[in-house]
């Protein structure tokens, strides 16, 4: 027997792979390359993601060489994921042949073999203590990014980061995109939120986890992305349908109230410097900003810790109550911050102010009217990886260079055409079906990453975050944890 500690599983259960140094570290390699890439941009360019790329596929030969991988893919999900990853890896390897450009088709191949190994070594390393380490490690790493990205804006006399001129004042560092941020906060978010809920962690851990929720909402408003506030609404509401108590949902309620008012709180008088970098009188509006924060953590924080002393872990309600419920309360907080962005009278009006989050007005459009009319060029292997920027040089009717068509599934089907569709179905579908069987098996512990997964999956849908090693990373964990739990009974399931 391998040396190590093993896991005591519930009789019936799956059994638990032994805990070993080997095991640790190869997990630790992913649940800690996204905070780690955060500080690298975000992992897009070639060096940061080539080292983590090796790190990962290092890892997996020490499993390898150890023996300490079980039979890969017990399930018929894991199966189908990890071969349409692999399937979407290879064929993107085989269009470096006929993409138009070399270089950018490598630089995809890098980041899915990158994607790949760490995918495989989570569905391996995931279990047990590792796996429940996954959120905790994934939320609070994603909280420490967006304190980073805010320090400038709350010390402004201490911190000083850079700025792009396309960023227009919106928070962009330490990823350099302001998208990405935003999505990143929102996924923190979503697993702090089910963190302060769950009455199996430490009293230390939720409380950490409710403080926390205040930054990310910040943090998410500050980039004045919309893709990342659509995409959190819908994971709130997909984390209220899967949680089924009313101590758990009172708790994520009460997170998203602190985190709506922290970020509305950026638009009271005299806080405008916060909201928009430079503006006069920085440091007296940091420095109140940042006591409410504080304020609104420290409240978070105690009504978490006291609600998990108290009753109310009856079921919270019929399904379409909890639907009901959901909705109205993403449409109230969508509310709030149309008021905040209808308010122009902060000093100065740009594009990257909260003007933007009142209008569906993008370019993504034309984006994706490009990649369509590519696809129904190249329809059976696309135009090559990579080619998507060629494309839209030749093809667009918008001044504007850009490298990708701001969807993983647009720019799917342009640069692989249906090979690379069916691939990309074949993973996310996979996964798909690992959810529901991981709700059913462990809805406690399925919760949060099931969430981040629809997320993520949205998300990725209207902009680049597939080409966003730090984000996507946070998804890929997320996924391989869900795999792991729709393969075995785990202690912590509570009914489905």
């Amino acid at each position: 027997m391998t040396r190590g500690s093993l896991v005591r599983a519930p009789p019936g259960s799956t059994s638990v792979a032994p805990v070993t140094p080997t095991r640790a570290i190869a997990a630790a390699v992913v649940l800690g390359s996204p905070l780690v890439l955060s500080f690298f941009s975000g992992g897009f360019f070639d060096e940061p993601r080539l080292w983590a790329a090796v790190a990962t596929w290092v890892a997996l030969g020490a499993l390898v060489v150890t023996r300490l991988i079980p039979p890969l893919a017990r399930s018929t999900p894991a199966r189908v994921a990890i071969a349409g990853l692999a399937a979407l890896t290879v064929l993107t390897g085989l269009s470096i042949a006929w993409a138009p450009l070399g270089g950018p088709a490598e630089a995809d191949l890098q980041r899915l073999l990158l994607y790949l190994g760490a995918f495989v070594v989570g569905t391996v390393t995931l279990t047990g203590r590792a796996g429940r380490a996954t959120e905790p490690v994934l939320g609070l790493g994603a909280a420490c990014v967006i304190a980073y990205a805010l320090s400038e804006r709350l010390l402004p006399g201490l911190v000083d980061l850079s700025q792009s001129a396309s960023a227009n004042g919106r928070l962009e560092q330490p990823l350099t995109y302001w998208n990405a941020v935003g999505s990143l906060a929102a996924l923190g978010l979503v697993l702090c939120m089910r963190l302060a809920a769950d009455a199996s962690r430490t009293p230390a851990l939720r409380a950490a986890a409710a403080a926390a929720g205040p930054l990310l909402g910040l943090g998410l408003y500050l980039t004045f992305s919309r893709g990342a506030l659509a995409a959190l609404g819908v994971g709130v509401v997909a984390l209220i349908l899967l949680l089924g108590r009313r101590r758990e949902l009172r708790t994520v309620y009460l997170v998203l109230a602190t985190a709506l008012a922290a970020a509305l709180a950026s638009e009271l008088p005299g806080l405008d410097p916060v909201a928009h970098a430079g503006a006069d009188g920085a440091t007296g509006a940091g420095l109140a900003m940042l006591a409410i924060l504080l304020a609104l953590g420290a409240g978070a924080a105690a009504g978490a810790i006291a609600w998990s002393r108290e009753g109310g872990d009856e079921p919270a309600g019929s399904l379409p109550h909890r639907v009901a419920t959901a909705v109205a309360i993403v449409a109230l907080a969508g509310a709030g911050l149309a008021l905040a962005a209808s308010n122009e009278d902060y000093g100065r009006v740009d594009a990257g102010g909260p003007q933007r989050l009142g209008t569906a007005e993008s370019n993504r459009y034309e984006y994706w009217r490009v990649a369509a009319g590519v696809f129904a060029d190249h329809p059976i292997a696309g135009h090559g990886s990579g080619s998507f920027r060629v494309d839209w040089l030749r093809e667009r009717d918008v001044r504007e260079r850009v490298a990708d068509a701001h969807s993983i599934y647009a720019e799917t089907a342009a640069e692989l055409g249906l090979l690379g569709l069916i691939a990309l179905g074949l993973f996310l579908g996979g996964i798909g079906f690992a959810v529901a069987a991981a709700v059913r098996r462990a809805r406690m512990e399925a919760a949060g990453p099931a969430a981040v997964v629809v997320v993520w999956a949205l998300h990725a849908g209207i902009d680049w975050h597939w080409e966003m090693p730090a984000v996507t990373l946070v998804a890929l964990a997320c996924a391989a944890r869900l795999l792991v739990l729709s393969e075995q009974t785990d202690r912590y399931a509570g009914p489905a």
